[in-house]
């Protein structure tokens, strides 16, 4: 297949030896799971249970509000000790509405909706239906509900479903597990999902760098001349949507718009193996695979994790750590998001939780511009890096919407390859959330 150039991007050191050969292991259930709400975009779940109630492995614990959320599942059976105000997995280090369960340690399964032994024998808004009722939202990170993503088919003309295993994040090794040890499942959830999505051809994309994923999933795919297994170039941040969709098809995708707009919908891999589960076996999203990594990590590892497990008792599963942590992440370096502190669940969307040193940080405090321009030759939405900080720091907030602020993807790249060390993707996600949230009062006063 034709490959496709792709503006700007970086090449960090990729730091991914430590886990790489780590095959993923399976967590000992914690004594209590704490399930957030809201562990994904759009509005939290509503609970269904009360403290007191004794609830079963698989069972409904909390039901989507609206079109865009996603309900929330029991990992395990066991008791509800309580609903109330814990710490969540964001810098802010506020607190969300939780579900605490105390497990009994039987693990026992609720009755579960049949699986279909055929999926493609049914309508795909069927599909849609179960993946939403199954709680799967999109595992890359980003978790957007998926079911929202499989209902594109009806709205527009599709023509390719891009399954994405890029995976260019430093130290994060997950998606390249899972690609190893359950290429069929994830190729079967693919699919599935192109039969709900109604597009013809399948695309899986992985970089370069990980070689046994490619063989595993081109032995899987063998078998289906719709499938198709391609390496891409080992280039941050190839994992990015837009720009997976650009070396793949040629194709930009125009400001505010989707790749959908374009005939392309992009799904993680571990979303598709998360599909594979929900259609063929009835199962909801109950746990997903974490990559523990970083120097101050004792015993890197690839871990199955019940959702709701804390953080804490994942890095003591992992040795514990040596020295002292500069900082902590939940997801990779460059996208990722600081943790509060250890004391915060796993939930949907965590992909990863990094312990660095001050030596892996590289932290210097910031200096002045020295207008060399790299951030500009390296963004890979060709933007102008410099000239929106210069706008954002005066809280010209209006000028670096112009200019584009808001079309910024927030990778990092800049941040990384600045010689001054400015912070440029924190001034960026500021300004973002600051606009956004001018715009939604804006919104609330016309109404």
């Amino acid at each position: 297949m034709k490959l496709f150039p792709v503006r700007g991007g970086v090449h960090p050191e990729y730091r991914k030896d430590r886990t790489a050969e780590c095959a993923i292991v399976a967590l000992p259930m914690p004594e209590r799971l704490f399930l957030p709400l809201q562990q994904h975009i759009g509005a939290p779940a509503s609970p269904v249970v009360a403290p007191g109630d004794l609830v079963k492995k698989g069972q409904l614990l909390a039901t989507a509000q609206g079109a865009v959320s996603a309900p929330v599942h029991a990992p395990t059976s066991g008791t509800i000790v309580d609903i109330a105000d814990c710490l969540a997995p964001h810098p802010s280090g506020m607190s969300q509405k939780t579900i605490i369960l105390e497990t009994d340690g039987k693990d026992e399964w609720a009755d579960l909706p049949a699986g279909l032994s055929d999926p493609f024998a049914v309508d795909g808004k069927e599909i849609g239906k179960r993946v939403a009722a199954a709680g799967i939202v999109g595992l890359g990170g980003a978790t957007f509900p998926s079911s929202v993503k499989l209902s594109l088919g009806t709205q527009k003309k599709l023509e390719t479903l891009l399954l994405n295993g890029a995976e260019c994040e430093p130290y994060l090794t997950c998606d390249d597990r899972v690609m190893r040890e359950y290429a069929s499942e994830v190729v079967d959830g693919a699919r599935i999902m192109a039969h709900a999505l109604g597009t013809p051809k399948i695309v899986v994309a992985i970089e370069n760098n990980k070689p046994a994923a490619l063989k595993a999933m081109a032995e899987a795919a063998s078998a289906f001349t719709n499938v198709t297994v391609v390496g891409v170039p080992v280039q941050y941040p190839m994992g990015s949507e837009r720009h997976l969709c650009q070396a793949i098809t040629g194709l930009e995708t125009p400001a505010r718009m989707l790749t959908a707009d374009l005939g392309v919908v992009v799904h993680n891999v571990g979303t598709a193996r998360a599909i594979h589960q929900a259609i063929r076996f009835g199962r909801p999203l109950l746990s997903r695979v974490v990559t523990v990594s970083g120097g101050a990590v004792a015993e890197a590892k690839n871990v199955d994790v019940p959702l709701g497990t804390m953080v804490s008792e994942l890095v003591e599963f992992c040795g514990g750590l040596r020295g002292e942590a500069k900082r902590l992440i939940s997801g990779g370096p460059m996208m990722g998001n600081p943790l509060p502190a250890l004391f915060v669940p796993v939930v949907k969307g965590t992909c990863g939780i990094l312990a660095l040193t001050a030596a892996e940080c590289n932290e210097a405090p910031p200096g002045p511009c020295i207008r060399c321009g790299t951030c500009v030759t390296i963004c890979p939405c060709g933007l102008v890096p410099v000239e929106m900080a210069a706008f954002i720091r005066k809280d010209n907030l209006d000028a670096a919407q112009r200019i584009g602020v808001m079309d910024c993807v927030s990778c990092g790249s800049c941040s990384y390859i600045c010689p001054s060390h400015i912070p440029l993707v924190q001034y960026f996600n500021y300004a973002k959330g600051a606009i956004n949230a001018k715009d939604r009062e804006a919104r609330k006063q016309d109404h």
